[in-house]
């Protein structure tokens, strides 16, 4: 019969040890973990998300995540150094999915922005060009007054939308949303715009 392997009773049982500690509340315990394993947890987060940083910040959370929720470890399912390292690819992939729509966020605001006209009509404007400036004057009144002032700095006066925030006094996330929603409902507005002969009743 094949005798177990000493190093992986030690391991087991210093695992278990360490859960106790976390358990009870034992900061010392944490430092300890971070040391042996912190660097392990960096490599893997640094692997998916190819960003120091991003890397960083996934052995934050999932240090962080280990000492508020010490139960979420089972010593009994498997060692502490494998589940760090699943802990930390979960979040690492996490993070590259996040900034993967931030992107499409990103492109979607673009898109929404280049479709409106430029303010300001020349000499030379077509009819249509008239139309489409009137539809968005009035596409911009019928928005919500907290979207209106966003889009008014931020389109108008050339305000990025954390500039805005900081003008009316609001989060920067608030702003970055009541500018995405503003776009792309003027966005959908402008693409789709009434049938003047069904205003007119023909």
């Amino acid at each position: 019969m094949t005798e177990p392997a000493h190093g992986t009773e030690k391991s087991s049982s210093g695992d278990a040890g360490l859960h106790r500690r976390l358990v009870y509340g034992d900061e010392r315990a944490l430092a300890e973990v971070y040391a042996e394993y912190g660097g392990l947890v960096r490599r893997v987060a640094l692997r998916v998300t190819r960003s120091t940083g991003a890397a960083e910040d996934v052995a934050q959370e999932v240090f962080a995540h280990l000492w508020s929720r010490p139960y979420a470890y089972d010593p009994r399912r498997g060692s502490l150094r494998t589940w760090l390292s699943m802990l930390a690819h979960r979040r690492a992939v996490d993070w590259v999915r996040g900034e993967a729509r931030h992107r499409k966020d990103i492109r979607a605001d673009d898109d929404a922005l280049h479709a409106i006209p430029e303010p300001g009509p020349g000499p030379d404007e077509t009819v249509v060009d008239r139309e489409r400036s009137l539809l968005l004057h009035s596409a911009l009144a019928e928005l919500p007054e907290s979207q209106r002032e966003v889009v008014h700095l931020a389109y108008f006066a050339g305000r990025t939308y954390r500039q805005a925030a900081v003008e009316l006094g609001i989060p920067e996330g608030t702003a970055k949303t009541r500018l995405r929603t503003a776009l792309r409902s003027l966005a959908e507005t402008l693409a789709d715009p009434p049938d003047p002969a069904l205003e007119r009743g023909a």
